[in-house]
């Protein structure tokens, strides 16, 4: 397997191997993403760079971030909590803003690890608590975990944690808690487009390699949602500290 192979439109189209690979990667994230709400960008990132080189794994995986949740944001439309929303957006577009500066100025490795701890401990809470049980929160608590959400995605491509705490606290059910994370994940993709565009990271190649795994995203998504629909509160949420469990592991090694 060539480690250094393209994520482009020149590379899929005449290796389907890869792009079979890519594909299975794509439709397993999403559908990861269909049945928890978040978690496509850390799945996707994490195994294609094993074959694709970062600098074009993360455009692409915005693009279909995007995708993701437009769709899932359009399918679960009546199901948002806008007074959620007004506090978290602002505090994100803020955390997105200091975020970049962090990553200018500081060893990104370290702050790496103390997000590992914060979300394990967090993880671990909730637990003891049990997830059903955990306080409730109001709603200006939005501002400050939006904007560590906002750091924490201008640093590692994905505010996911500290917004999945904030909403399981605000004891949202699983279809509200879903579609209102797709809210702020598009939020966070638009800006990150334009930062990408801005900084010539995402090119015309990638954006139609983009386009050659579209499928495998719309199976997830459909598959997952299956799941979604059918699981219960409880399920959910131990689900969704699970995956919060993998992704602390992952930013401790």
């Amino acid at each position: 397997m060539n480690l250094h192979a393209s994520l482009s439109y020149a590379t899929l189209i005449h290796s389907p191997l890869l792009w079979a690979i890519a594909g299975f990667i794509i439709l397993l994230a999403f559908y990861v993403r269909a049945v928890i709400g978040f978690g496509s960008g850390l799945i996707s990132v994490a195994l294609l760079t094993l074959i694709f080189p970062i600098k074009e794994v993360v455009p692409v995986v915005l693009l279909l971030d995007l995708l993701g949740s437009v769709l899932l944001g359009a399918y679960d439309f009546r199901e948002m909590r806008w007074p959620e929303l007004r506090w978290l957006i602002p505090g994100s577009i803020i955390g997105l803003a200091i975020g970049s500066f962090i990553l200018a100025d500081t060893n990104a490795q370290n702050l790496t690890r103390f997000l590992g701890v914060f979300i394990l401990a967090y993880v671990v809470y909730a637990l003891a608590m049990k997830p059903d049980r955990l306080p409730r929160i109001s709603l200006p608590w939005g501002t400050p975990l939006g904007i560590f959400g906002g750091v924490v995605g201008s640093l590692y491509g994905g505010g996911g944690p500290p917004i999945v705490a904030y909403l399981q606290m605000r004891h949202l059910d699983k279809r509200a808690f879903r579609a209102t994370f797709q809210g702020i994940a598009l939020t966070d993709n638009v800006l990150r487009g334009f930062m990408y565009v801005a900084l010539a990271l995402l090119t015309w190649q990638l954006a139609v390699g983009f386009l050659m795994l579209i499928p495998p995203v719309l199976l997830g998504l459909w598959a997952g949602n299956r799941l979604h629909l059918r699981i219960n509160q409880r399920a959910f949420l131990l689900g969704t500290l699970g995956l919060l469990t993998v992704v602390g592991l992952k930013y401790l090694i």
